[in-house]
């Protein structure tokens, strides 16, 4: 369902962010991400002196290089386009997330990592959002596809509790979603 027709409206800003999964030869994978946002009137700028409509204030890209567990073995980030000069600065600060995994408390490790004066509020908005999820996505269900592949059989069931159980609407406890894939953890009456 499409939302409702909006009232009479100028458009001022544009935040794109797009984020990509790409599986390696070397058997990890390279997730990238970038942030870009424009304005669609000119403005005066401290450090860049008039910025044109339409042109990038920030433009940011993030590459994380994970393994099958999604633990960070590399990162790294380029700030293309910032309202200051100083900004590009931390760029090399993500480097600090090597080793840590993309799981349970992941925004907590990154902005224990790179977060406040040692980062930057949208590299890590990137990082811990949409970055993350990509990951996730991207590894998930590939390893469940070669896996099965392989196998050539039914899915196994799992050992313990999915961990994707309770994290929305689609896979509550309760509902059929649960019930259809994992019967033995489903909650409903």
């Amino acid at each position: 369902m499409p939302l409702s027709p909006p009232v009479k409206r100028n458009h001022i800003h544009t935040r794109e962010v797009r984020c990509y999964g790409y599986e390696r030869e070397d058997g990890l994978w390279d997730i990238e991400g970038q942030i870009t946002d424009t304005k669609t009137y000119s403005f005066e700028n401290l450090d860049r002196g008039v910025v044109a409509a339409g042109t990038p204030v920030h433009d940011m890209l993030i590459r994380l290089t994970v393994d099958d567990d999604l633990v960070v073995q590399e990162a790294e980030a380029s700030t293309e386009s910032s309202p200051f000069d100083v900004c590009p600065a931390i760029s090399d600060g993500v480097k600090a997330l090597k080793g840590l995994k993309i799981a349970s408390g992941w925004t907590q490790n990154v902005q224990k990592a790179i977060g406040g004066i040692k980062g930057c509020t949208h590299i890590n908005q990137l990082i811990t959002g949409p970055l993350a999820t990509t990951a996730y996505q991207s590894i998930v269900p590939r390893k469940h596809h070669r896996k099965n592949e392989v196998d050539q059989g039914p899915p196994n069931k799992p050992n313990t509790r999915p961990v994707v159980i309770d994290t929305c609407h689609a896979f509550k406890a309760d509902g059929a979603n649960v019930q259809r894939l994992w019967p033995e953890y489903y909650e409903g009456e």
